[in-house]
């Protein structure tokens, strides 16, 4: 049960920042998501669009812990800390 839960919010977490990511290319920047991620990954911005997309974790964690989940906003934050190590490696490698 504990896990399924930890499983769910990790689960929501990673298409939290994924959809942070579509929103802020389409919205934004107004390109083809599959176009700004190969140039970003080129021009060795890709973990700033990451990171961007990471700020949209933030809506369901606080949803997840002012309902008292616990167990679903410690999926979320793995889930962003997992973005944070992406982050990292792209800038590093």
């Amino acid at each position: 049960m504990i896990k399924k839960e930890i499983a769910l919010g990790f689960l929501i977490g990673i298409v939290a920042n994924l959809a942070g990511m579509f929103l802020y290319i389409s919205l934004v920047m107004q390109k083809e998501f599959e176009f700004v991620l190969g140039k970003a990954s080129e021009e060795g911005v890709l973990g700033s669009i990451i990171a961007l997309g990471a700020i949209l974790n933030f809506l369901p964690f606080f949803v997840f812990i002012k309902k008292k989940q616990d167990y679903k906003a410690k999926g979320v934050l793995m889930a962003t800390i997992l973005s944070a190590f992406v982050i990292l490696i792209t800038k590093f490698f």
